[in-house]
């Protein structure tokens, strides 16, 4: 390739990239899952731990390191891998990280479209695209669970499930507003003057609050944890642990109470977040992550005995 092609294609490249649509964000940011990974790690039996790593190490996926914390972030790193491409795995997986459980009725049953079995014979990575992610929490851990289940399947779960149940238990994952989950409600917070979205704004800012490192931040997560939080966080379903996640974002998410409010650019109508929302929503997502990693490993542990 001559120089002045070289050039012309690297103005082009620089121009797609300018011009494309920023990622939508659809889960607890890295830090999130993080540290939902420290906490559950901690908390692992070693019997399950004699499990776990050794299927984690014999994988040579390449998105993200192979341990147990890096692994809680495969699940973004594989849908995102080609939505910017083919979008194969992305149109695949992306609805399998949330269900839209409408603030206005709460029925689960129709966020989940009435919990459709997997298809005989069908894994549940190879699923149907349109699962909400109960369901594929509960088909993964049977997947764990039977011993049957062809060994690269058990690895996907298992890297599914590290993910998911974090997920699940980011308020905005488990409701609608008839918004998509909050990512279009605008925000102003602070000294900011270009709006972010509702969904970002729990995703990473809240979760950013707790410190700069990740896995410190889970450690005094881990250690103000008491027994009777963790033996009462430990038990339930996905189903029930998704109803407490809904009622968070119900009560402290979209409860705007004290804040401004202002139109975008595009006219929609948003909120100028004050310091009593933080002060609302702070010790929810303290409380949310702390439970996911509580149950991840309380899930894991069961099924690895």
């Amino acid at each position: 390739m001559t120089r002045p092609s070289f050039r012309r294609s690297l103005l082009i490249f620089v121009a797609i990239i300018l011009i494309a649509p920023p990622p939508a964000v659809f889960a607890w940011g890295d830090e999130g899952h993080e540290i939902t990974g420290v906490i559950a790690y901690a908390r692992l039996t070693p019997a399950a731990k004699k499990s776990v790593d050794p299927l984690l190490a014999r994988d040579r996926d390449d998105l993200t390191a192979a341990d147990f914390i890096s692994r809680t972030t495969w699940a973004d790193k594989y849908r995102d891998s080609d939505r910017l491409g083919v979008k194969l795995r992305y149109q695949a997986t992306r609805n399998w990280h949330f269900v839209d459980i409408e603030i206005a009725d709460g029925n689960i049953d129709v966020a989940c479209e009435h919990h459709p079995k997997l298809p005989h014979g069908i894994a549940a990575s190879a699923g149907p695209a349109s699962a909400c992610v109960i369901d594929k929490i509960d088909q993964f851990i049977a997947e764990l669970r039977n011993p049957s289940t062809a060994k690269a399947e058990k690895l996907l779960a298992l890297k599914f499930l590290l993910h998911f149940i974090g997920d699940l238990h980011q308020p905005l994952h488990a409701a609608d507003n008839q918004d998509r989950g909050g990512n279009e409600v605008p925000l102003l917070f602070g000294e900011r003057t270009v709006p972010e979205n509702l969904h970002a704004y729990w995703d990473t800012h809240l979760v950013q609050r707790l410190g700069n490192d990740a896995r410190l931040a889970a450690a005094t997560l881990n250690q103000q944890i008491t027994k009777s939080q963790a033996d009462a966080w430990s038990k339930g379903t996905s189903t029930a642990w998704a109803k407490d996640s809904f009622t968070q974002a119900k009560m402290i998410s979209y409860n705007f109470a004290g804040a401004r409010q202002f139109t975008d650019d595009h006219g929609a109508s948003g909120w100028h977040l004050d310091a009593a929302y933080d002060n609302r929503a702070l010790p929810v997502v303290r409380e949310q992550l702390s439970k996911a990693g509580v149950r991840l490993a309380a899930v894991l542990n069961q099924i690895f005995k």
